[in-house]
């Protein structure tokens, strides 16, 4: 749910913004006429992590680059793409179908990557997909998965309670019932992925609660990750979204190696780094790339 990137009320607000806001990308027409790759992000921190990751990653592969973080919505992300403004994005490959195709219904991983291709539009493309995926999970306590709780088909019905944001109920509640039979005994409105839905569980105000995979508190406090077999959640697996024409072959071969080696163990390791340990996104990425030899 977090990775929507389409907030409407906050993309209305930049449009409205636009002339002399940070996020104002006039003017940049004038930089990529020049040969300069501009890669954008998202307003929120693995989606910077990733941009400074391409962005190093283009430059050792020659190219002159510079990064426009926090754009914000996927409408602002995908106009400056076509409007010549931005170059790359780092992006997530179900939300991005479900932006492109909005009758989608496709879940699985492979099945998701090979229609986006396919309705990525004219003058976009999306290059190799990443085995990283930052997507809604299902996580219980150490105990609760103990007591048998593996996958989410083991959930039942009116045994437990949910912690997950207001909007979890109207896109996931029917979805459940259909794939799973799980019907949860309360549905308890909490944030989106954030400290109150991780408190509901470690104080057992909630025994499940709807978290994501790159979520570092996953790992701080033990939680175990339900396994999902019918693909309750579409597949959200990292892909560099860009431009047709705005890099060469040596750069698309870069990016892509990039993906090869991104992991969602990899990425949450590298947005806990920022979160938490406050270092810097682009130390970070500077850091990845040395590691991964790119």
């Amino acid at each position: 749910m977090k990775r929507t990137m389409a907030v409407i009320v906050a993309a209305a607000a930049l449009f409205a913004s636009a002339c002399g806001s940070k996020e104002d990308l006039s003017g940049a027409n004038s930089t990529t006429a020049s040969g300069e790759v501009v890669v954008g992000s998202a307003d929120f921190t693995e989606n910077k992590i990733l941009a400074e990751i391409y962005a190093g990653a283009l430059r050792g592969a020659g190219a002159k680059v510079s990064v426009k973080a926090g754009i914000g919505a996927r409408e602002l992300v995908v106009k400056a793409l076509q409007d010549k403004s931005l170059g790359v994005v780092p992006e997530y490959t179900g939300n991005l179908l479900n932006y492109f195709d909005k009758s989608n219904t496709t879940t699985k991983t492979d099945e998701v990557y090979t229609a986006l291709k396919s309705k990525t539009p004219s003058g976009l493309e999306v290059l190799d997909k990443a085995a990283a995926e930052d997507k809604d999970v299902l996580v219980v306590t150490k105990a609760t998965a103990d007591g048998g709780v593996k996958s989410i088909a083991d959930l039942g019905s009116d045994k437990y309670v949910l912690g997950a944001a207001g909007e979890w109920a109207q896109r996931w509640q029917t979805k459940i019932a259909d794939l799973y039979g799980v019907k949860f005994k309360e549905i308890k409105t909490t944030d989106a992925g954030g400290p109150v839905t991780v408190d509901a569980l470690k104080n057992g105000t909630a025994q499940v609660a709807n978290l994501y995979t790159t979520s570092s508190d996953i790992a701080a406090n033990g939680f175990v990750q339900l396994e999902d077999p019918k693909s309750l959640y579409p597949a959200q697996n990292i892909v560099p979204l860009l431009r047709s024409g705005a890099v060469d072959d040596k750069g698309k071969a870069a990016l892509n190696k990039v993906s090869q080696a991104l992991t969602t163990d990899k990425l949450a390791e590298l947005v806990k780094r920022v979160d938490v340990d406050k270092e810097t996104a682009v130390n970070v990425a500077a850091d990845f790339l040395t590691k991964e030899k790119i």
